[in-house]
C-alpha cells in the first residue's frame, strides 16, 4: 500500500519573535514526527523561513531541531522536497549539500498516485501585483544577491529583520478575507488548465487554507500558514483532504 503524501507552507519560522517561534518550531518537529510514520513524500512549499538567506560561510542562526529532524527523515530514507517562497528565496545549496534536500525554484510538475500535482508556491503568479512581481525580479537577480552578500551578516540579517519584523503575519494579521475574483492564484489555475491538466494544483503564499473546485477534473489547495492556521495536505490513495494539526503547543 502507498504511503501518503503531505503538504505544508509557510511556517515563518522567526517571527514574531524568538519564543514564539521556538513553540512553533517545536510543533513543527512534532507534525514531521508524525507524518514520518506513513510519509510517501513531503513537501514543504515555501516560506519555511520568514528570512533566509545564505552567505558563502554563514546561514541564519538557529532551527537546529528543524534541520535535525529533516536530517533524520532523510537517513531514514523519507523523500523531503523543499521550494523557495518569498521569504526565503536565497537559498544556494546548503540544503542539498547539508541534508539532500532538493529545493525548488519555481514549480514542479510530478504524479503520486495516479494523479497530476502542480506545485507552487505560488508567489508572483497570476494577474495584479506587479509591484511585487518587479521586485521579485530584483530579489532574484544575480547581481543584486551579490550587492546583498556584500554587506556584513550581521548587517544583512538586521536589516531583513527589521523589514519582517513589518509584515503583516509579524504582527498577528490573518488573511480571511476571501473574494474569488479577486484571488490571483484561482484566476492563474483557470488559465493554466485550459492548456494543461492536473488533478490537484498546490499552493502556499496566500496564507488562507481553502480547497476549490476549478473544474470537473481539477481542485486548487491552498495550504494556508503555521502561525494562526497550522493546516496542511495530506494525499492519501489519490484523495487529498485539507486538515488542521492539533497539538497542545498551539494557542486558541
Amino acid at each position: 500500500m502507498a504511503g501518503k503524501i503531505y503538504f505544508a507552507s509557510d511556517f515563518h519560522l522567526g517571527v514574531p519573535n524568538y519564543d514564539e517561534s521556538r513553540i512553533r518550531e517545536r510543533t513543527i518537529v512534532d507534525w514531521l514526527d508524525m507524518a514520518s510514520k506513513d510519509a510517501e513524500h513531503i513537501y514543504l512549499v515555501g516560506d519555511i523561513f520568514d528570512f533566509w538567506f545564505e552567505y558563502k560561510h554563514v546561514v541564519p542562526k538557529g532551527y537546529i531541531r528543524l534541520f535535525g529532524k529533516l536530517a533524520e527523515l532523510r537517513h531514514r530514507g523519507i523523500p523531503v522536497t523543499v521550494f523557495k517562497g518569498n521569504h526565503d528565496m536565497w537559498m544556494f545549496g546548503y540544503f542539498e549539500r547539508e541534508l539532500g534536500i532538493p529545493v525548488i525554484s519555481d514549480e514542479l510538475e510530478v504524479t503520486h498516485h495516479g494523479r497530476k500535482f502542480f506545485i507552487h508556491h505560488g508567489d508572483g503568479l497570476g494577474p495584479g501585483d506587479t509591484s511585487y512581481k518587479l521586485l521579485r525580479k530584483i530579489f532574484r537577480n544575480r547581481f543584486c544577491q551579490r550587492l546583498f552578500a556584500a554587506l556584513h551578516p550581521s548587517w544583512g540579517f538586521g536589516l531583513a529583520k527589521y523589514f519582517s519584523s513589518k509584515s503583516r503575519i509579524a504582527n498577528h494579521g490573518k488573511d480571511d478575507q476571501f473574494e474569488e475574483e479577486n484571488e490571483w492564484l484561482i484566476q492563474f489555475c483557470k488559465n493554466k488548465v485550459r492548456s494543461s491538466e492536473y488533478d490537484y494544483m498546490v499552493f502556499g503564499h496566500r496564507h488562507l487554507p481553502l480547497d476549490i473546485k476549478i473544474n470537473e477534473q481539477t481542485r486548487y489547495i491552498n495550504l494556508g500558514e503555521w502561525v494562526h492556521h497550522y493546516t496542511y495536505a495530506v494525499c492519501d490513495n489519490g484523495e487529498m483532504s485539507l486538515l488542521k494539526y492539533e497539538h497542545e503547543n498551539i494557542r486558541p
